[in-house]
């Protein structure tokens, strides 16, 4: 689980899926003091963090720029309650959105001073690719097809002083009508466009951090090897 806090990325994984041969600036053992290493550079490794140093972790993570910082890594062997125990810090909220394709092209959309794909929440009662399907529809006056989901991100932010943690769903998705697109003003969307690949590689440099992790996991699925 990949979990963008104040656009830094956050790993929680198992020792399953440690990598033994990556290297680490800086390792933590099990209740060693954080600020012992203080600045943080490059990439960060936890090893069985406790709650308060989870808890002291995300402070840091959302009040200071870390500017040196790649990466935190947190590994424990019951990967499934560190997930719940960070999980519990925030408010959840839950969204989908598409990467949507015509042709050798790719959707992006303008808002807020970033490039961007289209997304919005859950409507009552909405399974993941109806809301994904809709919020794109609308966002971008276009009529698409949603295909296989691409992944899921997770970023942070704050909203009238609560922690909110945002869960959006990702699906592959193709163009079948364009020709009235427009970009929805009421969302704050300024403007949207077709880019080829390298382009829309190029845009999302001016974007979040977790748009360009999706993009990635967009292009590894759709450049997977054809078996004959």
């Amino acid at each position: 689980m990949r979990i963008f806090v104040n656009d830094k990325p956050l790993d929680l994984i198992s020792y399953e899926e440690f990598n033994v041969s990556k290297s680490y600036e800086v390792v933590y053992q099990e209740h060693e003091d954080i600020a012992s290493h203080l600045p943080w550079k490059d990439d960060v490794l936890f090893h069985e963090p406790s709650h308060d140093t989870v808890i002291r972790l995300l402070y840091l993570l959302r009040t200071r720029k870390l500017k040196d910082l790649d990466s935190i890594t947190l590994v424990s062997k019951d990967k499934a309650e560190l997930k719940r125990f960070v999980k519990s810090r925030f408010a959840i909220i839950k969204a989908a959105g598409g990467v949507v394709s015509k042709k050798d092209k790719i959707l992006l959309i303008f808002r807020l001073g970033k490039w961007d794909f289209p997304k919005g929440k859950f409507e009552k009662g909405e399974t993941p690719k109806e809301c994904a399907l809709r919020e794109v529809e609308e966002e971008c006056a276009i009529k698409v097809k949603a295909g296989e989901k691409i992944c899921t991100t997770w970023h942070t932010y704050t909203h009238n002083r609560k922690s909110i943690l945002k869960k959006t769903y990702w699906f592959a998705m193709d163009c079948l009508d364009d020709a009235k697109m427009t970009p929805q003003e009421e969302e704050g969307i300024q403007d949207i466009r077709w880019f080829y690949e390298g382009d829309a590689k190029v845009a999302l440099v001016n974007s979040y951090p977790s748009m360009r992790y999706l993009f990635k996991r967009f292009i590894k699925k759709s450049h997977k090897p054809q078996i004959s």
